[in-house]
């Protein structure tokens, strides 16, 4: 599989020939890793992020009352993240094969992927702007901070994302290249405009923007704690901190690699080399920024008192019987479950 396969990587190919030029020969240099391990790193992230982010809508939807803009934000990045992994097992097929699954897949599954991936990025933001009118402007918090206000803004956000996918939609396509059917984004032949326009989008929309919003919030949020003497304070600035450097660093390699392939497609950079390593890069970083959604559920969901009570009392009913059937067996209390337990009871939660 090329990274022009995936849904993100959109290089454009030239099926023009010069004889007197040698063809780069993006991709070619690493079959076993797209044959192989991707399948499996697309599997992982797929069963875990199901796992984790189901679990969190299965606890907003039958244990917690959506009574906040809070909960509403948990429960659409949640959400998102599902949708966002909802190709990848199509993904895992194609990277050990080609495309099988027709035009209209390709085309669907371009959009599934594009708006999970801007709404994800849309509701972490959401969140971090929720916090910031929480702790620094608590005073208008009651007002602004309720759930039909967070659903409102859910509903335009979901609408953005989807626009934002459009344009993926329109040009993803299934074509035969070199006797193998893939599903790669096709562009008006001659013009990059739209190649790094979309690209551009992707930089701006899922990282700049975000990024930018995630500084100036949580740094606010810093300045108001210094000022606050409560046993949670380091708790509070240690979360702040995992969340944008978790952010930072998932996301930020593959914004600028796709930023260099912009650059390639509007021959900044020409050559060969440069451009392999590019293809290269654009799979692995791409793949490790999957990572992310799989730890949306730790750090937004798990990491508060009020969620992990309720996943303590959601995981005691399955340690009872568990205990039950062991001592049945001659399993002695103390050497059960108490490890399992213990990892979701326990502390004060943060923000």
């Amino acid at each position: 599989m090329n990274p022009t396969d995936n849904f993100l990587s959109t290089t454009e190919y030239d099926y023009g020939y010069d004889e007197n030029t040698a063809p780069c020969n993006e991709g070619n240099g690493f079959p076993r890793f797209k044959s192989l391990l991707l399948p499996i790193l697309y599997c992982l992230v797929f069963v875990f992020c199901l796992l984790g982010n189901s679990l969190v809508l299965w606890i907003l939807l039958t244990r917690k009352r959506l009574m906040t803009m809070t909960d509403i934000c948990l429960l659409n990045l949640a959400a998102s993240d599902l949708l966002f992994i909802v190709p990848l097992p199509f993904q895992a097929y194609y990277a050990s094969d080609q495309w099988v699954f027709g035009n209209a897949m390709c085309k669907i599954m371009a959009g599934i992927y594009y708006t999970g991936f801007y709404s994800s990025i849309f509701f972490i933001t959401l969140m971090s702007i929720d916090r910031y009118i929480a702790i620094v402007h608590a005073v208008y918090a009651m007002k602004i901070r309720t759930a039909s206000c967070g659903t409102m803004i859910s509903l335009v956000l979901w609408l953005v994302a989807g626009l934002a996918s459009v344009p993926n939609i329109v040009f993803n396509q299934q074509l035969e290249i070199e006797q193998s059917v893939q599903c790669v984004p096709i562009y008006p032949p001659g013009n990059n405009v739209w190649k790094v326009t979309i690209q551009f989008s992707v930089n701006i929309l899922g990282l700049l923007i975000p990024l930018s919003i995630l500084i100036h919030c949580y740094a606010q949020i810093l300045r108001n704690l210094r000022k606050c003497k409560n046993q949670n304070k380091i708790k509070a600035i240690k979360m702040i901190f995992i969340i944008v450097i978790v952010f930072f660093l998932f996301w930020t390699p593959f914004n600028i690699v796709l930023f260099l392939d912009s650059l390639q497609s509007l021959l900044i950079i020409d050559d060969c080399q440069a451009s392999s390593q590019i293809a290269l890069a654009l799979q692995l970083t791409e793949t490790i920024s999957f990572i992310h959604c799989c730890l949306n559920p730790v750090i937004y969901a798990f990491a508060g008192v009020t969620f992990k009570a309720h996943l303590k009392g959601l995981l005691q009913p399955c340690a009872h019987v568990l205990w039950s059937s062991t001592r049945s067996s001659g399993v002695t209390q103390s050497s059960l479950v108490p490890s399992q337990i213990s990892g979701c009871s326990d502390s004060a939660g943060v923000l």
